[in-house]
């Protein structure tokens, strides 16, 4: 069984590109904090996501936003310019949760301040349409 599920802040912004076939991929690393480090240290994962859930993750994550995912391990092998064999183990996510909302373009807020300007406030119970 290969699952991994990992709760973590984008540690660079979504690199996100379509490949030769058309399919969407994107590509981001989280840092993840070890829970019993006194140095308050963490682990950084390469992280890469296809289709419909890259598309959003490209649209919506920035540097320092709160996700969760799960998805599994996956080792590959390349040879790099230099004509070395590199190796490389990623997770492919299946599922992100995009654990802070708001447009990328913003500030990274984790307070959850927002802007209620198009709301109005309701009077009674009665205008409630369930």
């Amino acid at each position: 069984m290969n699952r991994v599920i990992l709760i973590g802040r984008l540690a660079r912004d979504v690199e996100f590109k379509y490949i030769a076939s058309g399919k969407a991929v994107a590509t981001f690393s989280i840092a993840v904090n070890r829970p019993f480090s006194k140095k308050k240290e963490a682990d950084f994962f390469n992280v890469v996501v296809w289709g419909k859930t890259a598309e959003n993750c490209a649209n919506y994550l920035a540097k320092g936003r709160l996700v969760g995912l799960e998805g599994r391990l996956q080792s590959r092998s390349y040879e790099a310019q230099d004509g070395q064999k590199r190796y490389v183990t990623e997770v492919i996510a299946d599922n992100v949760e995009f654990l802070e909302w708001g447009d990328k373009k913003q500030e990274n807020n984790s307070t959850g301040d927002s802007n209620y300007d198009d709301f109005t406030a309701i009077d009674s119970d009665s205008d409630i349409p369930f």
